[in-house]
């Protein structure tokens, strides 16, 4: 997060701290509620967008939509308001990080987690579903993760309620990310809740695979993917995806919404029964699935060419009972085989897609691997030029790789090598900078980067800040290198930094910062040495070693503690003052009136302003009056009369 140069209080009652992140439609702030002393996350709308009403009311709607869900795993809307011609939404700030920033760098999670977080994503749009809202934007960046585990979905900017039409997209435009479109969302056709299985299931696929199922170099390039191309196999790129989690997969990816899951839930109790290790049901689906192993296939052929409608024999049959007998069994076999291989060559010659193998062009100059694709009867989609020692014009790598079962007429893309185009760089020192700033520097000096963890942390250490790197900055490297990057492990304990003397705001963006969480009940406690409303101190205290996302107790001081005046009539001005002081207060001695003091009372304090035993403020000033002389006679001795 980066702090903010101007803290701006909106309504007079939240107060930006930190930039937490930049979207399509709005920047979100960590702030703090100043009303119920609460951190907060605050969604402004740009302002170039707020004189716009369409975007006003997209915006709105947002606020509408999200308010009316109340579910664990949506993120909560609190409020949302205008100020001074700026726009805003007042959610719940989550303390952990979103499901882009774990899979950052092409990272894959297991099964299993893979499994168990799209089940609760799944869970949170099923209600949304129920209750009339699609999301339209399901995709990593809006997939948050809590430090205890929990995920939530936030971000319905761009949600519609399934029974209204919406008006608000313009003309020959969809609204949404491309790399997470449904095919009915990038043809813009009308979207259901079918449409938030689809994207949900391409961040599946991601998790799984460390890379979504469709790649381009345009938007309208993936777009026409989604629609056109064939969705490839989640093993394909990761052998040890299981299959029924794989089948899962395919099935939420059909390009045909009638033949994915009907709903978020019937997705999500797949994904529990293989968690459970149950069966699933998309295992026995032929969904999105192409190639000789999906069986089902044979029985989706329409009237006229199913298999059983072949002949084989002709003519009435007079040894039925006597064949019946004897050769039941391998008469039926043969008979089941012919069936099959006669309706199989007559579906293949009456011009159904063929399944072959994905030749391999890698190593080949562009112009043979063209002409190898397209003997094979498959459409080269896109030919992309990338940095290589290979020789300039040779196919580097290809998507699907070779030995694939493909469809005829599928898509491919090509990599081809455009050289060694590489240019020195210095890397850049990304030592203790956050993880996200260091993505920036190296993006600058087109660097790839990989992140690592380490349990070795020095002191003062904290999580996602950057530990040490691979090169060291400002070392000689190559444009597109990778530079290893090494993080906190999750496990790792650091010690709590000191936020004695901030503001409450200061201390929570501090902890916050630094990968803790602040309790959202503070204390106070009267303090002679820090001034009323800054942090006295935390609990755990400073210094003490705690996981990430520890919870902070923060006290406050409540203002200075009150004191006992002591009695220092009679005591010389020197003696008062040094008796005041070392009780905490301060002294403003004035002379007393002569005719009020005695020779013997000159140079001692006869009165003070403040009774002695009563209590005051800590540093409060106690006038005293000291007799500097005495217009009374000397006390003479008594007369006999």
């Amino acid at each position: 997060m980066e702090p903010v140069s101007d803290p701006r209080i909106y309504s007079n009652r939240y107060q930006v701290t930190h930039l937490i992140a930049r979207g399509g439609m709005a920047m979100v702030y960590r702030a703090q509620d100043l009303l119920l002393n609460r951190p907060v996350a605050l969604k402004i709308l740009y302002p170039e967008l707020g004189a716009d009403p369409l975007f006003v009311e997209r915006f709105r709607r947002e606020a509408q939509a999200a308010a009316n869900l109340s579910h664990p795993n949506i993120v909560p809307v609190f409020d949302w308001g205008e100020d001074g011609g700026t726009y805003f939404i007042v959610m719940e700030l989550i303390d952990g990080t979103s499901l882009a920033d774990v899979l950052r760098g092409s990272r894959i999670l297991t099964a299993s987690r893979s499994a168990l977080i799209i089940a609760q994503v799944a869970a949170a749009l099923g209600y949304a579903h129920r209750n009339g809202v699609v999301h339209r934007d399901v995709k990593p960046g809006n997939i948050l993760i809590t430090s205890d585990g929990q995920v939530k979905v936030t971000d319905f900017g761009i949600a519609q309620a399934i029974s209204s039409e919406d008006h608000l997209a313009e003309e020959g435009s969809v609204m949404g990310t491309a790399t997470y479109f449904s095919p009915e969302q990038a043809e813009g056709a009308s979207v259901d809740g079918r449409s938030d299985v689809y994207s949900l299931g391409v961040v599946l696929f991601e998790m799984l695979v460390g890379r979504p199922p469709f790649i381009g170099d345009s938007p309208v390039a993936v777009s026409s993917q989604h629609v056109h191309g064939t969705v490839p196999k989640p093993s394909e790129f990761n052998d040890t995806v299981p299959r029924d989690l794989e089948a899962i997969v395919m099935q939420a990816l059909a390009k045909s919404p009638g033949q994915r899951y009907q709903s978020a839930d019937e997705f999500r109790a797949d994904l529990i029964r293989f968690s459970e290790g149950q069966p699933v049901r998309a295992a026995g689906y032929g969904g999105a699935f192409f190639g000789i192993d999906a069986t089902r296939a044979v029985s989706a052929v329409p009237g006229g060419e199913r298999t059983q409608a072949v002949p084989v024999m002709t003519g009435p049959r007079t040894d039925v009972r006597r064949r019946r007998s004897n050769h039941t069994g391998i008469i039926s076999a043969v008979v089941i085989v012919l069936l099959a291989v006669a309706g199989l060559s007559y579906f293949l010659v009456a011009g159904k897609p063929g399944v072959t193998l994905m030749p391999d062009v890698v190593g080949r100059s562009t112009s043979t691997a063209l002409k190898t694709l397209r003997s094979a009867d498959l459409f080269v989609s896109s030919v992309k030029p990338v940095s290589s020692a290979e020789k300039k014009g040779t196919v580097v790598s290809t998507v699907p790789k070779a030995g694939v079962k493909v469809k005829s007429r599928e898509s491919v893309s090509l990599k081809v090598s455009s050289g060694t185009t590489t240019t020195p760089v210095t890397v850049p020192n990304t030592i203790g900078k956050s993880l996200s700033a260091a993505e920036a520097l190296l993006g600058l000096k087109h660097l790839g980067y990989k992140v690592d963890q380490t349990t070795t942390a020095p002191a003062g250490a904290t999580p996602n800040t950057i530990l040490s790197q691979k090169p060291a900055g400002g070392s000689k490297s190559r444009t597109g290198d990778t530079v290893i990057l090494y993080i906190m492990a999750p496990l790792t304990t650091y010690p709590v930094p000191s936020v004695v003397g901030q503001s409450e705001v200061g201390a929570t963006s501090t902890l916050v910062g630094d990968g803790l969480s602040v309790s959202p009940t503070t204390t106070s406690k009267c303090s002679n040495t820090i001034a009323s409303g800054l942090v006295l101190s935390t609990v755990p205290a400073t210094g003490t070693e705690v996981d990430a996302g520890t919870q902070i107790r923060l006290i406050t001081s409540s203002g200075v503690c009150n004191v006992v005046v002591p009695d220092v009539t009679g005591f010389t001005l020197g003696a008062a003052q040094s008796a005041m002081t070392g009780d905490g207060l301060q002294t403003s001695p004035s002379a007393a009136d002569p005719t009020l003091c005695t020779p013997a009372q000159v140079g001692t304090v006869i009165s003070q302003g403040s009774s002695p035993g009563s209590s005051v403020p800590y540093n409060s000033t106690i006038n005293i009056a000291v007799c500097d002389a005495s217009t009374q006679p000397a006390s003479t001795q008594p007369t006999s009369g």
